[in-house]
């Protein structure tokens, strides 16, 4: 059985996008200094971050001009390349271990106005690389060919890979799983976040 890629699943008339459409109005109205980057993280796994990273930013790219990047940085458990069909290689870890440069990442797609940039091969911890001053050399490129760029981050209870990525990005959005997520682990992530100065929208 073929399994469809994420983007025959977005339906521009339908609510869900037009709820998208509402999100990113929202998120522009939340700061008041050109924001152009936000990471999407969760208290821990299967909340559906990537799923929300993705029709984000699918639907920023289709309702606007901008030139849309969604890059993943959850080194553990990636889903963007298995969402949009793409390879996984030549992606966010690449560029942290210095083996290719930024415009040999970034991934075309049907959707005009979004690229991707998919996690990438690991062969170390993601602790060993998530280096500061590496990542403020590779958002710093990606911001100067990029309008704006939905990055798709680890949970945050179970490492401390957004709050290191976090310090390159202007504003997190935290998905919570309805109905299914504990309040009290939801408040321990929000907590984990404020204490690291994160800027939650």
């Amino acid at each position: 059985m073929k399994i469809e890629s994420i983007i025959s699943f977005y339906d521009r008339e339908s609510v869900g996008a037009t709820e998208f459409r509402r999100l990113y109005s929202n998120i522009k109205k939340s700061t008041n200094n050109g924001l152009k980057t936000v990471m999407v993280t969760s208290s821990g796994v299967e909340e559906g971050k990537s799923t929300i990273s993705s029709f984000l930013a699918m639907s920023i790219a289709e309702s606007t001009d901008q030139k849309v990047l969604l890059l993943d940085t959850d080194l553990r458990r990636p889903m963007v390349n298995v969402f949009f069909k793409l390879p996984l290689e030549k992606g966010f870890a690449d560029l942290l271990q210095k083996k290719c440069d930024v415009k040999d990442t970034i991934k075309s797609t049907p959707v005009q106005g979004l690229s991707i940039i998919t996690a990438g091969k690991l062969n170390a911890e993601p602790s060993m690389i998530l280096n500061q001053t590496r990542l403020r050399e590779i958002f710093s490129e990606l911001k100067f060919y990029f309008d704006f760029i939905v990055v798709d981050v680890p949970p945050v209870i179970p490492v401390s890979d957004p709050v290191i990525i976090a310090g390159e990005v202007e504003g997190t959005l935290l998905v919570v799983r309805a109905g299914t997520t504990p309040k009290d682990v939801v408040k321990r992530a929000l907590n984990c976040l404020r204490n690291s100065k994160v800027n939650i929208l």
